[in-house]
């Protein structure tokens, strides 16, 4: 058996282009703005990406780059600053920040309507509680959107994420439970990983370790979503898990790249829009 290629380029696409549709329609731009400090390339790139996308979505950019060794204090008067202007309807502080800056302050103090990556308490809260009003955390939504692509009823089915981040693994369970599948939450300290993953219907490893997760590891027929994104040398990027042995036992699989990276964009872009229609 050789697994179905889910192709996160594709629907990243589609999505985007559902979008523009939806923004070409409404009486003004939904902006999105972006903070950005220091010198991280990686960030640079994710960040230059992100503007481009927003602007062939028909919605307006705006970006705040700030230097390395800016205060917080100053970041924090970037961040109420935009939550006042009525102009801007997403905020996203681009992660991570310089060693002597602590996100997580900073990030709670986006206003909850605007905060597109979903990682304010009260978006946290809205999705624990499952109200559908909320903003939910890019990559895991775009991480749904994938598994439903290749079936769309995931009811009953035993699900296993490898990873309990607040950005991602989390939020990911709580998006599984309301497809009313059944949640492991797997991490460093699960004891016989292996053999739990050999159990899920859905497998979905998101901790950083270039291709940890081996075919022996996944259960036939299984959906696996591969959330991470490691460098070997200087050009090759793999995964989590082990693409080229896994896709011949599974019936589903995100390669990387091109997987679950686009989607993270295309559901930042999804947010946005959300938000300008709540706010609206």
């Amino acid at each position: 058996m050789s697994a179905t290629i889910i192709d996160g380029r594709a629907i990243a696409k589609d999505l985007r282009a559902q979008i523009k549709d939806q923004v070409s329609t409404l009486p003004s731009q939904p902006g999105l703005a972006v903070i950005l400090v220091g010198d991280d390339p990686a960030s640079h790139v994710y960040v230059n990406n992100k503007i481009k996308a927003t602007v062939n979505c028909g919605m307006r950019s705006i970006e705040k780059r700030l230097p390395a060794d800016v205060s917080a204090e100053k970041i924090a008067s970037v961040i109420h600053e935009l939550n006042n202007d009525k102009d801007v309807h997403g905020i996203l502080l681009q992660l991570p920040l310089p060693k002597h800056l602590d996100a997580d302050p900073l990030i709670q103090m986006i206003a909850p309507e605007k905060d597109v990556d979903g990682l304010t308490f009260a978006n946290i809260g809205k999705l624990v509680a499952g109200d559908k009003s909320g903003l939910v955390p890019c990559t895991p939504q775009g991480s749904l959107k994938l598994i439903k692509s290749v079936k769309d009823n995931l009811s009953g089915l035993h699900a296993v994420i490898i990873g309990r981040s607040l950005l991602f693994g989390k939020p990911m369970g709580q998006l599984l439970l309301q497809e009313n599948c059944t949640v492991t939450q797997a991490h460093s300290r699960t004891k016989d990983l292996p053999a739990l993953c050999a159990e899920a219907d859905i497998l979905i490893a998101a901790v950083g370790q270039p291709q940890m997760v081996t075919a022996d590891w996944v259960k036939a027929g299984a959906i696996i979503i591969d959330v991470g994104i490691n460098r070997i040398g200087e050009k090759t990027l793999v995964g989590d898990v082990d693409f080229d042995t896994a896709k011949e036992k599974v019936a589903a699989i995100t390669p990387v790249p091109g997987g679950v990276g686009p989607m993270t964009i295309a559901c930042l872009l999804a947010n946005t829009l959300k938000a300008y229609e709540n706010i609206h």
